[in-house]
């Protein structure tokens, strides 16, 4: 059975990206021309078809970006795992509203496909702590996906 293949995010994975949560963001490294993985918190769906994050503006992820524009986000959400792939570009070089420098990078979404391996389902989603100044952390996690919300 061939697995579920969207031209755009569906209403629970739309819902799941409204919020900070971890994902997987992999880019093709610039200087290598091999894939790169890093793990991301800052990501919020604009719309069906549109998806921001922010990382550090120093990031190799922007560099990446601006080397090769393809991009895929891997989720784990709604008891599966999801491959959102799509054409990145950096919106900001640096997000307004945020005490740190980081850029705004926007995916326009090609494929969002169910990628979990057959007759199984994802029965815990993963889960991180900050391990800095909690408080902090918080400031900081609200006013990123604040300024996303507003880009």
């Amino acid at each position: 059975m061939a697995n579920q293949v969207e031209p755009k995010l569906i209403k629970p994975l739309f819902d799941e990206l409204q919020k900070e949560r971890f994902v997987t963001l992999a880019t093709v490294d610039h200087e290598t021309g091999g894939p790169n993985v890093s793990a991301i918190s800052w990501v919020l769906a604009k719309d069906e078809d549109t998806v921001y994050f922010a990382v550090d503006n120093r990031s190799r992820i922007i560099e990446n970006i601006k080397s090769n524009d393809k991009a895929v986000i891997n989720l784990i959400a709604n008891e599966s795992t999801y491959s959102i792939s799509g054409t990145a570009s950096v919106k900001q070089e640096k997000l307004e509203g945020v005490p740190l420098k980081l850029a705004l990078v926007e995916i326009k979404i090609s494929e969002v496909r169910d990628v979990m391996f057959y007759g199984s389902k994802i029965v815990a989603e993963p889960q991180y702590d900050k391990t800095y100044d909690k408080d902090a952390a918080a400031r900081l996690d609200n006013q990123v996906m604040d300024a996303m919300r507003k880009a």
